[in-house]
């Protein structure tokens, strides 16, 4: 349907609101006046547009938004008896056409929103205007069914004024009205429902009723029918499509009615039509727009969970597949060569994927982003959706050619395959979800298949991520310490402050659990704080109880993250003051992987902390294949080797090469003047030949497991082994 044309750009963003919407009230009279029953001058109806072209503006800008007003503005259409079938195609192409220009210049509403609050404003109103054309139909039935069976009665007892009303309400009513007998013979019809069947009045008036069955009749229609017919029902409605001649469908909200003789038999049957084929045709867009991605064309969110569910439902040897995708590198590829080449290779990827599932009950979705879905239905089992996911990496394989540059796409995809009924929507997408992570963490451009325990893994994970935060503040985590043991006398040296988390429902987690969770939230430093603190409040109350030679040090490990830290050097300061803790009765632990490469700027708080007299201890030296030479750089004061090199010495006889490794790395240490402890000392016979090769202090199972702390005298010296 055309509508008038207008001047835009300027002109419209010239003018002032009211302008504008004056000038919107205009094309939408030029366009509905010429096919509207009024006695109303052109002016006089623009006058009684204006309050409805007003309602659609401030819906369009309403917060919260709300399609009632546009109802209302369709409904308003009908009482000023705007009711030939085009007044209200040709209002809702004004509004799609002009609204939003006319209306939305000053709106702090995204144009791509107004555009789609204009679309749900047209539907809305489409169903208010249908809705008032069939309230007023339904009040002007009686008056039609009692003219009808007048027209068919005898000729004696109809008036000649009765017939004129009857015939005036037949044949200028805006909607299609037909009887016809019993047997289903049509044998009146008006011209509009004639124009409704394409125009041919033979066509329509010949044929009978049982003639129009539609694949797409409910089952209840013939039923409500015959059940009319017989007399059993007076009325019923429903929504019923039909053939045109010509092959097209119209679709119509059909109302059939049974008319009665004087004597109350069944008569005739007067049927009702409204055609909705464009409401319909609305609807479908709508719907598509709806449930479709606007950049790439596929399914969208909505309609896989739809289609996920129906695939789910419990069945009869029924199993289904999922290949959850995410692009590897995208967001590079956005951030260096921009959103629209992003947008591109999107498009081009979804096409793709799309060539990938040709197959019955086959589908490819983008649920956002760079992630898509891949759905198999009735698949025969793993080796079918494994075939589906090599497809898509071989499809992904081939470089992409955009704007000249040849891009390189990489995916990983995680792989459900299972029987329906078992799981929910939210269950499967959860489970791909993860495994396509640990495609992911694996180096990406491959799959995964899903595997429960590994889920189950991720899913505790992340309720100890959730968790943590507020771990600390419920006071949750405790210390355990383990005993620094002096290999030459066998006395405790100091202790090391380990870290427990006391969950409420996993119990006592060791710190592999969780300290690189807390890594990951940033928890690290505040947690790593309190444990300084508590270490250190710990080791003050040692020496005030045990002034005769009880444990002197305390190590605490300290974190990469606490390592980068700005307030690393002024929090231990701060901690150690409080607790009158001096320095030298402190060892801060920090492995050796992570100053591998460190800067100056990254050795100066060690080195601040190491000329208070601070020792910085190199954990798990060994590991981190770092140059030895780099030891003399480095503000440590003590090697702390890892358990790797004593685990040889449990072994009877000691294997040489072990023992020469720990003799030249003590060596070393001891002509650079560093202190040596040895991790992981289980046997005396470990503890034994580290003394001898001249290490100086030790801690292990062998000695005691970490404990309570008033438990730090309590040493076993037996072979945990």
């Amino acid at each position: 349907m055309k509508v008038p044309s207008q001047p835009t750009g300027s002109v419209a963003e010239a003018d002032g609101p009211e302008d504008r919407l004056r000038r919107f009230v205009t094309i939408w009279s030029r366009a509905i006046f010429p096919v509207t029953a009024t006695s109303l001058t052109r002016a006089e109806f623009e006058g009684h547009l204006l309050p409805l072209a007003r309602t659609l503006c401030d819906a369009l800008h309403a917060r919260p938004f709300d399609t009632a007003p546009a109802q209302r503005a369709g409904a308003a259409l009908v009482a000023a008896h705007c009711t030939d079938p085009d007044a209200l195609g040709r209002s809702l192409g004004v509004v799609d056409s002009y609204l939003v220009l006319y209306c939305g210049t000053e709106s702090d509403v995204p144009a791509e929103e107004l555009r789609a609050r204009c679309a749900r404003l047209q539907h809305a109103m489409a169903a208010g205007y249908a809705q008032a054309l069939r309230e007023r139909t339904r009040a002007e039935q009686e008056a039609i069914a009692r003219s009808a069976l007048a027209a068919r009665s005898a000729a004696e007892i109809a008036l000649h004024a009765t017939e004129s009303r009857f015939r005036a309400v037949f044949d200028g009513a805006a909607i299609g009205i037909g009887i016809a007998d019993l047997d289903g013979n049509v044998l009146e019809v008006n011209e509009t429902l004639t124009r409704m069947f394409g125009g041919m009045e033979g066509q329509v008036r010949s044929r009978n009723v049982s003639e129009w069955v539609h694949p797409e009749d409910g089952p209840h229609v013939w039923k409500l029918y015959d059940e009319l017919v017989r007399g059993e029902r007076e009325s019923y409605r429903v929504e019923k499509p039909y053939y045109r001649g010509d092959g097209t469908v119209l679709w119509t909200n059909l109302t059939v009615s049974l008319l009665r003789d004087a004597e109350g038999r069944p008569q005739y049957q007067l049927a009702l039509m409204e055609d909705t084929t464009e409401r319909r045709l609305l609807h479908l867009r709508l719907r598509y727009e709806a449930t479709h991605d606007a950049l790439t064309g596929l399914p969208n969110r909505t309609l896989f969970f739809e289609r996920l569910e129906k695939a789910l439902a419990p069945g009869e040897n029924t199993r289904f597949g999922l290949c959850y995708l995410d692009l590897d590198g995208f967001k590079v590829i956005n951030d260096s060569l921009g959103h629209s080449t992003g947008d591109r290779l999107l498009v081009e990827v979804a096409d793709r994927l799309q060539s990938c599932v040709t197959g019955a009950g086959e589908m490819v979705a983008r649920l956002g982003g760079d992630e898509f879905v891949a759905l198999t239905t009735g698949c025969g089992g793993e080796q079918d959706v494994t075939e589906l996911a090599d497809r898509i990496l071989g499809a992904l394989a081939t470089p992409l050619s955009i704007d000249g540059r040849e891009l390189t796409v990489r995916g990983s995809l995680g792989v459900v395959e299972g029987p329906a009924g078992e799981r929910t929507p939210a269950e499967v997408l959860r489970s791909a979800d993860i495994t396509m992570y640990r495609a992911k963490s694996a180096g990406g451009n491959r799959f995964e298949l899903a595997d429960p325990e590994a889920d189950a893994r991720a899913i505790t994970r992340h309720g100890l991520t959730t968790a943590l935060p507020t771990a600390l503040e419920r006071g949750e985590f405790f210390i355990e310490y383990q005993p620094l043991v002096h290999l030459g006398d066998g006395s405790v040296h100091g202790a090391e402050a380990l870290v427990r988390w006391c969950h409420p429902q996993h119990g006592v987690l060791g710190p592999d659990q969780f300290i690189p969770l807390a890594e990951d939230t940033g928890l690290i430093v505040p947690l790593g704080r309190w444990v300084l603190q508590e270490a250190v409040r710990q080791a003050r109350f040692w020496q005030a109880r045990h002034a005769d030679g009880g444990p002197l040090r305390i190590n605490v490990n300290l974190s990469p993250t606490q390592l980068h830290h700005p307030r690393l050097v002024a929090d231990t300061v701060d901690v150690l003051e409080r607790s009158g803790l001096e320095p030298g009765a402190l060892c801060l632990e920090v492995t050796e992987s992570a100053l591998i490469g460190a800067d100056e700027d990254l050795l100066k708080p060690l080195r601040q902390l190491a000329e208070m007299g601070v020792d910085i201890a190199l954990d798990d030296f060994g590991t981190g294949y770092s140059n030895l030479a780099n030891l003399r750089r480095l503000p440590v004061s003590v090697l702390k080797l890892d358990r790797s090199f004593t685990r040889g010495m449990q072994q009877h006889p000691v294997d040489p090469v072990d023992l020469k490794i720990v003799e030249g790395i003590v060596s070393l240490a001891h002509s650079l003047e560093l202190a040596v402890t040895v991790e992981g000392v289980e046997t005396g016979a470990q503890a034994r030949q580290l003394r001898e090769l001249g290490c100086d202090t030790a801690q292990g199972w062998y000695y005691a497991r970490p404990g309570a702390p008033d438990r730090i005298h309590s040493l076993l010296l037996a072979d945990a082994v």
